[in-house]
């Protein structure tokens, strides 16, 4: 299922808000970046998820000898 579909089903409010705000700014923002930036303004709490996915993945090794 792709990503979008399954945002809509799940949380359609914080996926329209998304939709508008990509809309409104042009391809200055991509809906990934402003679907995560509506869900940390309705749910802030959730703030510490929203880089995920953007920090290049690591192996195990590296991630062993560099803790941070």
């Amino acid at each position: 299922m792709r990503l979008q579909l399954l945002r809509c089903l799940l949380d359609p409010v914080t996926t329209w808000q998304a939709l508008r705000r990509s809309v409104k700014r042009g391809s200055a923002t991509s809906f990934d970046v402003a679907y995560r930036q509506a869900r940390v303004e309705r749910f802030p709490d959730e703030a510490v998820y929203r880089h995920y996915g953007h920090t290049p993945a690591t192996s195990p090794d590296q991630r062993e000898r560099d803790p941070h």
